[in-house]
């Protein structure tokens, strides 16, 4: 039984072959169906310059999905720091929270965004990657600055994202609640969560330790068909393991093709091990265990798979196979 609370991670692949603008369609209905489903929240990760995943501005889709909804939350997983002024991030967020009070999230995150050095520096008007410091002053910037919005009425629920101790220890000191990249670096989740846990410090943001984790989730009837599904994220991983980011997200038949070497064989199975992939039975028990293991107030589920209908099914077995899962 999965007793906390389920959320989405909307990547928004884009489907080899089939124009962008396909995937930015598919957004208002993806967020409908979780909100009918009863998903707690739906959050949008910031990516650029990849012909896998659509360069949509995560304010943007939460607009959208907004204009669409009544009751999910809706926020970014996240927004990039280093990409963006901190005052215009507390502006765009705080007037999105002003037309959709209590539904906004405003999760932060550090990455650029992109494999690609020269679109990082063009996002950064030719600056280098950001420092520690340079970091760590924009997200408090951006806090301050959205004290500011206040005026505007609700302000948007502020996470931090983290992969590594050094992201949990900014949140811990910062009072913020963290969402967890177990679906990147799952071999740093727990000494991540320790570092936060050990350290917090309650803020006007947050009373005590908040933790999400985010995991990789493919749900089918089927083992089988649960892995044909995460075919094309698979050869999408693989080319990343060799340094190769602009791979197009390829099709379930054209992923069935590929070739995986050994060494890629025996990482993707090692990586899937730590997510949760396969039956609704493996699913939900897997999800279980993960709430077990970290202690986790919540979990984020990411489903890059190729078709908006295998998407929302995989959501849905998980839904129907969950009857102990908190709603909204």
């Amino acid at each position: 039984m999965i007793d906390v609370p389920l959320s989405a991670l909307e990547v928004a692949m884009v489907q080899s072959g089939a124009p962008a603008v396909e995937t930015l369609r598919d957004t208002a209905t993806f967020a409908q169906e979780l909100e009918r489903l009863g998903y707690h929240r739906i959050w949008y990760a910031e990516h650029h310059h990849s012909p896998a995943i659509g360069a949509f501005p995560p304010v943007v889709l939460i607009a959208h999905a907004a204009a669409s909804t009544s009751a999910i939350r809706l926020g970014s997983g996240g927004v990039l720091a280093p990409n963006h002024a901190p005052i215009m991030l507390a502006e765009q967020f705080g007037t999105l929270a002003a037309l959709h009070p209590d539904r906004v999230d405003i999760g932060i995150g550090r990455g650029p965004g992109t494999f690609d050095e020269s679109i990082a520096r063009a996002l950064r008007r030719g600056a280098g990657p950001a420092t520690d410091a340079e970091y760590q002053a924009d997200v408090a910037a951006i806090l301050a600055f959205l004290v500011d919005e206040v005026s505007l009425g609700a302000l948007p629920e502020p996470w931090l994202l983290a992969s590594s101790t050094a992201g949990a220890a900014l949140a811990a000191e910062l009072g913020l609640p963290i969402a967890l990249a177990h679906h990147i670096r799952p071999e740093n989740t727990q000494a991540a969560l320790e570092r936060y846990r050990a350290g917090f410090t309650p803020s006007r943001w947050c009373e005590r330790p908040r933790v999400l984790v985010c995991v990789e989730t493919v749900c089918a009837e089927t083992e089988e068909e649960a892995a044909r599904r995460a075919g094309p994220m698979n050869v999408v991983k693989a080319g990343l393991l060799k340094g190769i980011s602009d791979i197009p997200f390829p099709t379930p038949e054209e992923a069935a093709d590929h070739t995986f070497t050994a060494p890629e064989r025996e990482a993707l199975a090692g990586f899937r091990a730590q997510q949760a992939h396969g039956s609704p039975k493996a699913v939900v028990n897997r999800l279980a265990q993960l709430a077990d293991e970290t202690g986790a107030d919540e979990l984020l589920l990411t489903t890059p798979v190729y078709d908006l209908q295998d998407r929302l099914r995989s959501y849905e077995l998980i839904r129907e196979h969950s009857n102990g899962m908190t709603a909204r």
